[in-house]
This record gives structure tokens, C-alpha cells and sequence, in this order.
């Protein structure tokens, strides 16, 4: 009887396993699809979850943006492989953390991924101020059903992609019916009416999306989804690539539709968006060349309606991660999305302003406009401070209308700053300057106060940056004067780094003797007190562009 139950107890054993394994396969096999709600449906199943097993299933669910679900399985992750886990689970793991505000361990393991010390709450201080609008949104319609987003401009009428159309197959990732572009009217308020399938011409049985048109309206640019799917170098089962479409308005009629000739099946070129006179067409890719997952690149469209070679938009803008939904406005600014550059989680929109051909670094665009998940697909109504966006910050992709209005930093109260008559620029007031005994640069215990006050008020005031400047009396050759006075300048910025306050928010500039507060201009004929004077650093706010001056450069020596 023991060697009968020893028998049967291997045979449930070895049947377990095996059901196991063949659950497991199907599960990789949908993963392999891109079919996520299915595989993570069948991953959870699986009783002793190894590694792979884990990775896949947070995968699915952060595709998926089941975002909560994705924190709890990366975690587990983490806690059973440290230290064995490929660099991009931890990039996230910490988006999945940042949506569901776990903050602090979202700068942790950001910080591991990016090689550099990441903190989210000073950040976030620090962008609520320096942002050069403030956005208010609204959603457009309360359709759970199905996911809208990417407005273009259409004349008087708009047009964006949706999953609406349940005549359509099932897309395997979300299980939503595959995309097609609608054209619709819109009222003042931003409300959507009249929402029609834009053509037959353009939508098919798989996704078309992200349409923009010319000036003139006779031409057409849109994404459409291969209908077959193709082997690529980067994945391990054939997969069906996004080119990007040209069509022509003929006679009412859409006509002449192609694939523009530096897209391939090799890889994605999506997202098309045109410079107001025609003559630039940006696009996101991950062709061969990019820095990173997708990229922004632009494209010359030539007067006979060829193209030039795609041109990659750098570093400014694109980053090791991903970057797409381009929007050139007018004034030609581009506005993207990226998870790649800081953010306050998942995709974020940025805008980088251009000068002379060349973008700018990329700015985000702040937490009145994006949220901690994806917000994307930004397009402006041109002439008015209102536009659209898309975001799933409520599950699912849905459009947003928005206005916006100029954003001025607080200017410092009088209590706390006050102009120096001497100079016209704004001095830091409240305790005033600190001082510095004979021939010394060392911070006295009598100036902490003050020093902890100009701390505060920088803490208080995240857009604020100060010249420390420094000054000596008029003992010793103006060279030794100089030198000490710089010393003391940055004895000054480094208590100041100490207590907290980025060191790019201050500059050091030693003065010798050439500003003194009195008649003391020589070695001899004033009193010590006379001179204590002198020997001073002070606080002055600095206004304009960025500061970069070093303490080296500001001296001249």
C-alpha cells in the first residue's frame, strides 16, 4: 500500500509540473504576442512563479497600465532576484512606483537605473515654479469603452483615433477593437460632435492613427499598423511595424496613398506632425540610429513631394528611452512625449524651443498638465492658448481639452528682499550680510543665523538664485585681496551647499577690495571697526538666464 501511495504521489507530482509547464508556455507564447491581458491572465495562475515568469507578468500588467497590479509583481521581483535583474525592470518598477505614489522608492531605484542621485520631491518643488505656463483640463467624453486620442487640426473640424468601431478585430494587447481615425465638429468649450469614420479610403482592418494635414488641407500624413507581420533584429518572433502615409485630396476624394519612401517593415516610423509652411515633417522612430527606444527625427519635404534623409533631433530632445507624439507648433516649438527625461511619471510631455534650427533642451511642462501616468499626443489650437491632450490617468486613453495661461514666478516680498540703491539689483534682506575676520575665510558661528535664514528663503522660493558676493579690506596688494575674497565667496556657497541648496542656484564672485562700504580705500588711516566693514559676503538674486558662471571665470584670474 506505501509503495502504492509513493506511486501515485509521483504520478500527481509529474502531472503537476507538466500542467505547469504547458500553462507557462502559453503564457509565453501570448507574451511573445504582445497579447498582455491574455498572458497575464494565464501567469498569474502559474503556482511557483520563477523569475521569467515574474518579469512577464509585470510586464503585462504595466503594458497594460494596470499599474498597481505591476508595483506588487516588480517588487516580488525584486525581493526574490536582487541583483540578477536586467537594468530595464528597474526603469519600471519605478514608473509603476511613481504612478501609485510610492515616491520615495520610485527615486531609489530610478536613481540605480539612470547612475545618478534621482529626488522626486525636490524636483517637483522645484518645477512647480519654473514652468512657462499653467494648464487647466477637462475631459472631453466620458467613454470608458474605448480609447481616443491624438487630435490633429482639420480646418474648422478635428480628427483623432479611437477604438469605437466594433466592426473591427480584436487587438490582442488591450483587447479593444484596432484603431481608426474619426473626424468630428467642435464647439468653443472643446465638446466633440458629430463624430463620423473619417474615410474607408485611409481606415482598414488594422490601426490607423496620428493623422496631421497641410496647410491647404490637400495633404494627408497618418500611421498605419503593417498588416503583416515581419522578422526584426530586435525581437524574437516576427512583429507588424508602423510606417507612416502620405494621401491626396483629389476631386473630394482621398487618393494616392503610399508609404513614404524612408519608412521599411524593419522598423517603426509613426506619429507624423508638419511645420506650419510644409517644408518639415517630424515623425517618431526607432530606425537604426536612434538613441534609444524611439526617437523624434525631422525630415525635409521637398517642393516636387520628395523627401531628404531623416535627421535625428539629438540629445536635447531624445533620450536611451522613449520619445514620440511630436507636435511642431508655429512658433516653432516642438512639443513630445518622453519617459526618458525626468517626469512626474510614465510618459510625460516636454517642449524644447528652438533657435537658429537648433532645439533646446527639453522642459517639461509641469503637474497642471501631466499627471503619473502617460500624458501624450499635445497639440495646440494655434492663435488661441487652448489645445488637446490624451492621457490614461483614468484607465484608459481618453482626450482632454485644455487652456493655458503664462505662468510668472512669485517675485520676493519686501521683507524678504529689497534693492540695493548702490547697484539696483535685488538684495537678499533679513539678519544681511555676514562678516569675516582679518586675513580669514572661515565661517564665524555669529553668521550661521543669517546664512540659515538665506537658506530657508531658497528652500522657500525653488526658483531663486543668488550671487554670493565677497569683499576684502584694503590690507594686503590688491591680488592677495582678490584671492581671499574668493575664498571667502565660496566658504560661503559651500555652507550654503551644505544646508541643502543646489550648487547650480549659486555663484561665487570674490571683489577684493573694490567695493568697500566706506572711505577705507587704504592700508592705513581707519580703525578696525572701520575695516571689519569690508570683510563681508553678500546675498544678491539673480535674474535672467541660466547661471553658469563659474567661481574661476567670475574672478578673471
Amino acid at each position: 500500500m506505501k509503495k502504492l501511495y509513493t506511486i501515485l504521489f509521483t504520478i500527481l507530482v509529474g502531472f503537476s509540473a507538466f500542467a505547469q509547464s504547458s500553462q507557462i508556455k502559453k503564457a509565453d507564447r501570448l507574451f511573445n504576442q504582445r497579447a498582455f491581458m491574455d498572458a497575464s491572465e494565464e501567469y498569474r495562475l502559474v503556482q511557483d512563479k520563477d523569475q521569467k515568469v515574474l518579469q512577464n507578468l509585470a510586464d503585462s500588467y504595466f503594458f497594460t497600465n494596470r499599474m498597481g497590479n505591476a508595483a506588487e509583481t516588480y517588487r516580488l521581483l525584486f525581493l526574490r532576484n536582487e541583483g540578477n535583474i536586467a537594468p530595464e525592470y528597474k526603469f519600471r518598477f519605478a514608473h509603476a512606483l511613481r504612478a501609485t505614489g510610492e515616491h520615495e522608492e520610485a527615486d531609489k531605484y530610478l536613481s540605480e537605473y539612470l547612475g545618478k542621485e534621482v529626488n522626486f520631491e525636490e524636483w517637483s518643488t522645484k518645477m512647480d515654479t519654473t514652468v512657462s505656463h499653467t494648464y487647466t483640463t477637462n475631459q472631453v467624453m466620458q467613454n470608458a469603452a474605448s480609447s481616443d486620442f491624438g487630435i490633429t487640426f482639420m480646418g474648422d473640424r478635428i480628427v483623432f483615433a479611437s477604438t469605437r468601431n466594433q466592426d473591427r478585430p480584436i487587438y490582442a494587447w488591450n483587447k479593444k477593437p484596432y484603431l481608426d481615425l474619426y473626424v468630428a465638429d467642435i464647439d468653443d468649450e472643446g465638446k466633440l460632435s458629430n463624430i463620423a469614420l473619417f474615410n474607408d479610403k485611409i481606415n482598414t482592418d488594422t490601426h490607423e492613427s496620428s493623422a496631421a494635414f497641410s496647410r491647404d488641407g490637400k495633404t494627408m500624413y497618418f500611421d498605419r499598423t503593417n498588416s503583416r507581420r515581419v522578422k526584426v533584429e530586435w525581437s524574437e518572433v516576427p512583429v507588424a511595424t508602423i510606417r507612416i502615409y502620405r494621401a491626396e485630396l483629389v476631386d473630394g476624394q482621398w487618393t494616392n496613398i503610399e508609404a513614404l519612401p524612408f519608412t521599411s517593415d524593419q522598423f517603426s516610423t509613426e506619429h507624423p506632425t508638419l511645420s506650419a509652411d510644409g517644408s518639415t515633417l517630424y515623425f517618431a522612430s526607432d530606425m537604426p540610429g536612434s538613441l534609444g527606444s524611439f526617437d523624434i527625427y525631422s525630415v525635409a519635404v521637398n517642393e516636387d513631394g520628395t523627401f531628404g534623409e531623416p535627421v535625428n533631433l539629438g540629445s536635447n530632445v531624445n533620450t536611451a528611452n522613449r520619445e514620440q507624439f511630436p507636435y511642431i507648433a508655429n512658433d516653432g516649438t516642438l512639443y513630445f512625449t518622453s519617459d526618458g527625461h525626468v517626469g512626474f511619471g510614465n510618459l510625460d510631455i516636454f517642449k524644447s524651443e528652438q533657435n537658429n534650427g537648433t532645439f533646446g533642451m527639453a522642459q517639461n511642462l509641469g503637474n497642471t498638465i501631466n499627471s503619473e501616468f502617460d500624458d501624450f499626443a499635445f497639440v495646440l489650437k494655434e492663435g488661441e492658448e487652448k489645445g488637446y491632450l490624451a492621457s490614461n490617468r483614468r484607465g484608459s486613453d481618453n482626450l482632454y481639452a485644455f487652456s493655458r495661461e503664462e505662468y510668472t514666478p512669485p517675485v520676493l516680498p519686501k521683507e524678504i528682499s529689497e534693492i540695493n540703491p548702490d547697484t539696483g539689483r535685488r538684495q537678499i534682506a533679513g539678519v544681511g550680510n555676514i562678516y569675516f575676520d582679518f586675513d580669514k575665510a572661515t565661517i564665524k558661528a555669529e553668521s550661521e543665523p543669517t546664512l540659515n535664514k538665506v537658506a530657508e528663503i531658497m528652500k522657500n522660493f525653488p526658483t531663486l538664485r543668488i550671487e554670493i558676493g565677497s569683499h576684502a579690506d584694503a590690507r594686503g596688494s590688491d591680488s592677495y585681496n582678490m584671492k581671499l575674497s574668493q575664498r571667502r565667496a565660496e566658504a560661503t556657497l559651500e555652507y550654503l551647499v551644505n544646508k541643502g541648496i543646489d550648487r547650480s542656484r549659486l555663484t561665487a564672485i570674490g571683489f577684493g577690495e573694490t567695493k568697500p562700504l566706506n572711505d577705507c580705500t587704504k592700508p592705513t588711516g581707519c580703525t578696525n571697526e572701520q575695516y571689519a566693514r569690508n570683510r563681508r559676503s553678500e546675498f544678491t538674486e539673480v535674474t535672467g538666464g541660466t547661471n553658469t558662471t563659474t567661481p574661476e571665470e567670475s574672478t578673471g584670474n
